[in-house]
């Protein structure tokens, strides 16, 4: 595996809508570079790019997968991502260190869901781009139907640069607009452009001329002087509309037939930007000077970490400045320590091959870092820079994991653990109301491979539940209670004798105890006894077995026995009392209520907030984002396990949603008849 100049170097991301053929593309290419004797297929669990078990099993991509590609000179780190919504967090990763995407419309299908949010996520990154029209062998592929779409959504700098010869069952080549020349039948030897498409290729070369001459004022008057463009200059100044993100060209072909391949390669050679000419790098400190890229101290970022419970942690970095060597030493900024690093890899799937260094613009890996996370920077320790990293989104849905065998809850922790650092989107904690270990992650997808990979990876067998609701307990009424334990075994007896007062205190009131005793009914040293039995008391619930909050405790009376008292006694007796007054006191059972905003296109609003007032939810507004639509409201949290699963559903996928915390509210009383049923059985 060669390693290139920067300036000869490609890092370009692919990136679609799930089944667009990211992967089955991938592997033809590598193919065609003479990199593999044999193309694989996804269907028969074989290619290069989706190795790991659980992607074979499930016939689709689940890591962003680096390929090296070598094409005439050029050295083309592909960064094959996956389609799936769930999976999100690995294309973020892979654009975070591209210069340049190649987004797959699948040519049947057209623009879907999914090709507008990797749209969107390279848009934000300001990355050039080239649209590739895949499957055009596929029953009902449609060229120009695909094309109508992407200029309807993404605008006019849409632009083909070659036109299909036939499409479907009769598709056998592609029309290089810029040549003029026909690539028929998987060959790369050019031939006279068929007559069945030269006004196709002759009106696609004038729209080319006009929109790339409509990027450069000195192309501009040209065109307009001779009324058309030289070979040359249309190359040139395609080149430059493309690096400046003015012109997007489209790309056609088929992965299955071998046709359009290499000039896919060619396109992206010389039509997207070497890592030399990127933007500087922007810093995380204010002020700070941006990385430019070149040469200079050591500035890489690291984008991926996968775990193993045999190899250990395997880190995958980009340099952006300077040369990283095996067996050397470099600083992690993020953490402020040193990392040694052994030898150093270029990764193709699965496959190592040793390097003694990495330039910049280069892909590469190390194996066992100590300290080293996705996101950190790592550079020279007279040079401390930290890199800007991927904001990820948060995690939507929260599930409940159970251990499938008793003992193996340490080691499910263990493993959850290693695998929130293979992915930023997964998040483990635990609920300490309910004691529950949550997993958090996108989607249900994602977390049905989080099981699947600790039983693969660490042997443990984990089940996911819909987590436990929370809830609180609190009163609305003042009463008073008295409490005695008495007790006579034949020795030392227990005496212990209180009287309380309870009350409601405001919401977030949390608990008071008031010592009102007068004359030493209750001795001073049990007081604090009577106290930690409310407490506790408190803690375990009376109505549902959920914490009490809100009240105030007052110990106005008691008695107590010179011999028989202790604190154990008065302990005992203070819960009695804390629980028959709390059963008088009007007691209530309090829900989380989350605020929700719900941002969905306008045409899915009725259905979502029809959906939201169904959870009990309240509408507080909504407000126009854009083309978007965010909806503003208060739902119960136990609503809301599966919203993520419900919000995809009623919006294709196409609506996302924040959720935070707001206050408790008392639960209505059917409900909270249910949760106490429920947990009286569960007790008994």
């Amino acid at each position: 595996m060669s390693q290139g100049t920067p300036e000869r170097i490609r890092n370009v991301a692919l990136i679609s809508h799930q089944g667009a053929g990211k992967t089955t593309l991938a592997e033809a290419l590598l193919f065609k570079a003479g990199v593999i004797k044999r193309q694989g297929s996804v269907d028969e669990g074989n290619t290069v790019s989706d190795y790991d078990p659980e992607e074979q099993r499930r016939r689709l991509s689940l890591n962003a997968t680096v390929l090296p590609v070598p094409w005439e000179s050029y050295k083309i780190n592909l960064l094959d991502t996956p389609g799936y919504f769930d999976f999100v967090g690995d294309v973020l990763s892979a654009l975070r260190v591209v210069e340049g995407a190649v987004v797959l419309v699948e040519a049947a299908a057209g623009v879907e869901v999914g090709t507008e949010k990797v749209w969107q996520y390279a848009e934000e990154r300001k990355l050039p781009r080239i649209c590739f029209v895949s499957k055009m062998d596929r029953e009902n592929a449609d060229f120009s139907k695909c094309l109508s779409e992407l200029r309807a959504r993404f605008g006019n700098r849409v632009a083909p640069i070659q036109v299909p010869v036939g499409q479907a069952e009769s598709f056998r080549g592609v029309v290089d607009i810029l040549e003029g020349k026909a690539y028929l039948d998987g060959s790369d030897t050019a031939a006279d452009v068929p007559a069945e498409v030269e006004a196709l290729v002759t009106e696609a070369r004038e729209a080319l001329e006009e929109a790339v001459a409509a990027t450069d004022d000195d192309l501009t008057a040209k065109y307009l002087e001779e009324g058309s463009l030289s070979a040359e200059e249309l190359r040139q100044g395609l080149a430059g509309a493309v690096k400046s993100g003015e012109v997007v060209p489209v790309l056609c072909g088929s992965a299955a037939k071998g046709i359009g391949l290499a000039q896919l390669l060619q396109a992206i050679g010389t039509l997207l930007p070497s890592p030399l000419e990127a933007e500087p790098q922007p810093t995380v400190a204010e002020g700070g000077e941006p990385v430019a890229p070149g040469d200079g101290p050591l500035a890489a970022y690291v984008f991926k970490t996968m775990a193993d419970p045999y190899v250990g942690r395997l880190t995958l970095f980009r340099v952006y400045r300077g040369t990283i060597n095996s067996d050397s030493t470099v600083h992690n900024s993020v953490r402020g320590k040193d990392e040694r690093i052994g030898q150093i890899f270029v990764l193709r799937g699965k496959e190592q091959q040793a390097v003694s260094s990495l330039g910049p613009g280069d892909i590469g890996a190390v194996a066992k870092l100590q300290h080293t996370q996705t996101g950190d920077t790592l550079c020279a320790a007279n040079a401390v820079v930290q890199l800007q990293p991927v904001q990820y989104p948060a995690p939507k849905l929260s599930l409940a994991a159970h251990a499938g065998e008793r003992g193996d809850e340490d080691k499910i922790f263990s493993g959850l653990a290693r695998l929130v650092e293979e992915d930023p989107t997964l998040a483990v904690e635990r609920d300490p109301v309910t004691g529950e270990t949550l997993v958090r992650g996108l989607g249900e997808m994602q977390l049905d491979v989080v099981v699947s990979r600790l039983k693969e990876k660490f042997g443990v067998t984990m089940e996911l539940k819909t987590p436990k609701v929370p809830y609180q307990e609190t009163i609305r009424s003042k009463v008073q209670a008295e409490g005695k334990h008495k007790k006579q075994t034949g020795g030392r007896g227990q005496y212990g004798h209180v009287f309380l007062e309870l009350e409601p205190l405001p919401p977030g009131g949390g608990f008071e105890f008031v010592d009102k005793i007068f004359g030493g009914a209750v001795p001073k040293q049990y007081i604090p006894a009577v106290e930690k039995g409310i407490r506790e008391t408190m803690a375990e619930g009376v109505l549902a077995g959920y914490p009490v909050v809100d009240v105030r405790a007052t110990l106005y009376d008691g008695s107590f026995h010179p011999v028989d008292s202790s604190e154990m006694a008065f302990k005992i007796a203070a819960s009695m009392a804390f629980k028959k007054a709390f059963e008088q006191a009007n007691p209530v059972l309090l829900e989380p209520v989350m605020r929700v905003k719900v941002t969905v296109p306008e045409s899915y609003m009725g259905d979502c907030i029809a959906d939201l007032n169904k959870k009990r939810g309240k509408i507080l507004g909504m407000n126009p984002d854009g083309d978007l639509q965010v909806i503003e409201a208060l739902v119960p949290m136990a609503e809301m396990f599966h919203y993520a699963t419900d919000l995809r559903s009623m919006t294709q996928g196409r609506g996302d949603f924040e959720m935070t915390f707001d206050h408790y509210e008392e639960v209505p009383a059917e409900l909270a008849q249910k949760v106490i049923e429920e947990a009286s059985n569960q007790a008994s």
